[in-house]
């Protein structure tokens, strides 16, 4: 710190700390914290985080106030206080994510994704039959909700006028919030009415999901057709082209990265549901890739399964289950992979 005189006033010069000074910061503190948590015996992820970010930006906000000064320091202070919200918030999904990738590669092997669970009492076996499921059902319902919700969205947007746009804007809002068992039951009561009851197929499981998922495209497909510039349809209108013409050729080519993301969305809050698939596709050990015919594996279902009823190997059981619940959020990644590239190939940019 330095001071000088210039007309009179006196300023004071302060200095400032270096660019790596918050990085090596958070380095130090982490590794105290670490080593403190470890000789306590509690060395776990998501306390380590919270810990190390607290102390980190108290650290730093006291460097700061000492060389460059209160209001330099209280700037740095907010900068912390969000950094240390946000490493706060995404601290259980680390933990989560590290917990399933631990545990769950103990089965990730070659006869977890060959062979079924047909007559696997202790050690072995796989979850072929389950992943197959997974993809048919998920699959099935993306066919089912997604023509809906889009086409739902455009008259929304483009269409739709009073009474009737309110109507289906309110039973979006409310089918947003319903209950994942009720859409079950719904699909299962629905089709007991024409098949007889006890029915379990794929089928049956991919309405209740598109019940699930046809609010959510219809939400998320709407705010994306909301931010298409207008002058973008008025040039159409201008050169004569007709509404119909203007929606397939300048709205939905404009808002295709958003409504992939939407449709994305809309599988990653589906693929993982059990409750609905319980009621819907049953349970069983034997690959079935026939949504029209039998009952219907799912990785969801599957894990669950391996969890309450481990039988013999309690271990076994649920290496199982963590290797399923680490191939589903694989899945996802996959599904969130293959929009980016549909973007990067077919998307155009909202200017």
């Amino acid at each position: 710190m330095s001071v000088s005189a210039v007309g009179g006033a006196t300023l004071t010069r302060r200095g400032v700390l270096p660019s790596w000074t918050p990085y090596a910061v958070v380095l130090g503190v982490a590794a105290c914290v670490a080593a403190l948590l470890a000789a306590a015996g509690n060395l776990k992820i998501v306390p380590l985080i919270a810990v190390t970010l607290v102390v980190s930006a108290a650290v730093i906000y006291v460097m700061s106030r000492v060389v460059e000064g209160s209001r330099r320091a209280t700037d740095r202070l907010v900068t912390l206080s969000i950094t240390t919200a946000f490493g706060l918030a995404v601290a259980p999904l680390i933990s989560v994510l590290y917990q399933v990738f631990k545990r769950g590669l103990a089965r990730f092997d070659s006869a977890f994704f060959t062979e079924s669970a047909r007559g696997v009492i202790g050690a072995g076996g796989g979850a072929s039959h389950a992943i197959w499921g997974t993809l048919i059902i998920t699959g099935c319902a993306t066919v089912i909700s997604v023509p809906i919700g889009i086409m739902a969205a455009i008259y929304l947007t483009e269409y739709g006028r009073g009474r009737l746009r309110r109507s289906i804007t309110f039973f979006v809002d409310v089918m947003t919030g319903i209950p994942s068992i009720v859409a079950g039951l719904f699909a299962y009561a629905l089709f007991a009415l024409f098949l007889g009851p006890g029915t379990r197929m794929g089928i049956i499981g991919a309405v209740a999901l598109s019940v699930l998922m046809i609010p959510i495209v219809i939400r998320a497909s709407e705010e994306v057709l909301k931010i298409v510039p207008t002058h973008l349809r008025e040039a159409s209108y201008a050169l004569g082209t007709p509404k119909w013409r203007t929606i397939t050729k300048v709205v939905l080519p404009t808002a295709l990265a958003g409504l992939v993301t939407g449709v994305m969305i809309a599988v990653a809050r589906i693929i993982g549901e059990t409750a609905p698939l319980l009621v819907t596709t049953g349970v069983i050990d034997s690959t079935n890739t026939n949504p029209f015919s039998g009952r219907m594996q799912n990785l969801a279902v599957y894990a669950f399964g391996e969890y309450r009823n481990p039988g013999v190997q309690r271990d076994a059981a649920f290496d199982r289950a963590w290797a399923a619940a680490l191939t589903l959020i694989l899945i996802v990644m996959v599904l969130f992979l293959a929009a980016r590239l549909v973007y990067r190939r077919f998307g155009t940019e909202i200017r």
